[in-house]
């Protein structure tokens, strides 16, 4: 196995863990200014929970923890990705169709990291992770019983 192959192997898994837990974090703050108000000075600040921003709120909160936590990984990053889409499609972009302009940078980047995340999983530090070796070493347990 070449060096960079070497490399490659330990440090993808790491990078895709670092973005998954920081764009979780990112994306639960956003939604925590919607639902709670923290901070008090963010914008939009707290929105009527039953609104089109109080549910975005809600689901900002839920998928970010998931994706902190490395749990459901995929699932929320493609509900994630697929809320942030949406986002741009209804909030963004009737102002002008240029992100530059109607300020949906941020939108489109979140659903393409998330998009990116749902496709090839959690990376390293993820609940995710700990419970498929838990379940592989348990199974490997089970049929080593099963042989004898």
């Amino acid at each position: 196995m070449s060096i960079f192959k070497t490399v490659e192997a330990n440090v993808v898994p790491l990078s895709q863990g670092a973005l998954r837990i920081v764009s979780g974090a990112l994306f639960l703050a956003h939604g925590l200014v919607k639902v709670v108000g923290f901070p008090a000075s963010a914008q939009p600040g707290v929105q009527p929970l039953f609104s089109l921003f109080g549910i975005g709120g809600v689901i900002e909160i839920a998928t970010g923890a998931l994706l902190i936590l490395g749990l459901f990984t995929r699932p929320a990053a493609f509900i994630a990705s697929g809320q942030m889409a949406i986002a741009y499609w209804l909030i963004h972009a009737p102002a002008s169709i240029h992100p530059a302009v109607n300020g949906g940078d941020a939108a489109i980047l979140f659903s393409f990291v998330f998009l990116q995340i749902a496709a090839v999983g959690s990376g390293a530090f993820s609940l995710d992770n700990l419970i498929a070796r838990n379940a592989h070493q348990q199974s490997g347990a089970l049929g080593a019983r099963a042989t004898r």
